[in-house]
């Protein structure tokens, strides 16, 4: 091995608690940081775990999926397009081997999860600062002036990202929630309430529904809290809505103007942005019924030249709602096989997830949940910025409990 024990830890600790700053940098850095880290585990991999996780049920229903996505590859309308996505979706199948071992001890986990809250904090801070004063703490401004876009300079993005780490983070606070003292729950409950707060600000509706509908789950699953403090959530996320609704002239606009007046005219409704990307997808998806366009290939169908006067699909890199961007680009074989592979890693555990009411879990399981609602749009589910939030929650949702754990028989 290259580095003693100790080295070894530290140097995991490091890549592992990075993950969110690395996502925050750019996407080519937070590829780099994952690569680093399946990279670093395959190297100090014993030969005898490899055999290990090849006997894993799990693994090898992975090892199907990413089959299936070579398969995709090969048929897909543009071979290229498709190549480096498929083939490279391995990365994500170490990811989640790499954490199941790393995270059999909770220690490491905990520690990981600190870290992860501290830039949490930072970014709920920046999206306030970025509402009130117009441009965020390193003086990024966004050319729409009804979203934010924090950290990511020039993406409308944030709200996504503290999706995808906050519900780590609130099933953490949450552990032994009915031991903690009074002043405990109230900081808890202030925390939930301020993100619910902050998604709103950011003006990305979809998100603040998905953390909307990701909580109540995460609080009607918890049996660990009470009847009293889940009528209070959910009262006093309503009261936030209606306030900041109210104080904001921008929010007021998006949910108000922008989708109830819209959705209340059958002209503008017609040409509403997430309508005509709704239409281009299902279209897509009668061109290819089948095996679909291939992985990454709806903007390749959607783009070419056409001569069709009707313009019935937007030249868009995907159709913006994940069961129509796996229609499109997989078809009815490859999204069944997609969607019953995600769906049973997915509702696996559950029983004992809520059998052993592991918070941390359950937070995990409410991500996940969320990102499968229909109608509501969201990024390409493939990509890799929306892949690592998926990835990185699904491989805690086994990781952070020995009961679910893949190593848990070699750690008996």
């Amino acid at each position: 091995m290259f580095f003693n024990l100790k080295l070894k830890d530290y140097f995991f600790l490091s890549i592992f608690s990075l993950l969110p700053v690395t996502i925050l940098i750019g996407p080519a850095i937070s590829l780099i940081n994952i690569l680093l880290i399946t990279l670093s585990f395959l190297v100090i991999f014993y030969k005898k775990l490899f055999f290990y996780i090849l006997n894993e049920r799990i693994i090898i229903i992975l090892c199907i999926l990413y089959s299936y996505l070579i398969f995709n590859t090969f048929i897909s309308i543009d071979f290229e397009s498709s190549f480096l996505r498929n083939f490279g979706f391995i990365r994500y199948i170490i990811l989640f081997i790499a954490i199941n071992f790393f995270f059999l001890n909770f220690e490491n986990l905990k520690f990981i999860i600190n870290f992860w809250i501290f830039v949490i904090f930072v970014v709920l801070f920046d999206v306030i600062f970025e509402a009130y004063n117009g441009y965020n703490i390193l003086g990024f401004v966004s050319e729409n002036k009804k979203r934010i876009v924090s950290f990511f300079k020039d993406q409308q993005v944030i709200g996504a990202f503290i999706n995808g780490f906050v519900f780590v983070i609130i099933g953490f606070f949450f552990r032994n929630f009915d031991k903690k003292a009074k002043l405990q729950k109230v900081l808890i409950f202030s925390f939930v309430l301020v993100t619910l707060m902050c998604l709103i600000f950011t003006g990305e509706r979809s998100n603040t529904i998905k953390l909307f509908l990701g909580l109540i789950i995460f609080f009607y699953l918890n049996n660990k809290i009470t009847f009293n403090y889940k009528i209070f959530f959910l009262f006093s996320g309503l009261c936030i809505f209606i306030f900041i609704i109210t104080i904001s002239g921008e929010v007021r606009h998006r949910y108000n103007n922008d989708i109830i007046i819209k959705l209340s005219n059958i002209e503008k409704r017609n040409n509403y942005i997430y309508f005509q990307l709704y239409k281009s997808g299902f279209e897509v998806f009668k061109r290819y019924p089948i095996l679909g366009a291939g992985n990454k290939n709806y903007r390749v169908e959607a783009c070419k030249k056409s001569d069709d006067e009707d313009k019935k699909i937007l030249c868009i890199t995907h159709p913006h709602q994940i069961y129509l961007e796996l229609l499109s680009e997989h078809g009815i074989i490859g999204t069944l096989i997609i969607l019953i592979i995600l769906y049973y890693l997915i509702f696996k555990n559950l029983k004992i997830i809520l059998k052993k009411n592991n918070s941390i879990q359950i937070g995990c399981f409410s991500y996940l949940i969320v990102n499968f609602i229909p109608i509501l749009p969201g990024g390409s589910f493939f990509a890799d910025f929306n892949s690592n939030f998926f990835w990185i929650n699904l491989s805690l949702l086994y990781a952070s409990s020995p009961n679910t754990n893949v190593f848990k028989r070699l750690s008996n």
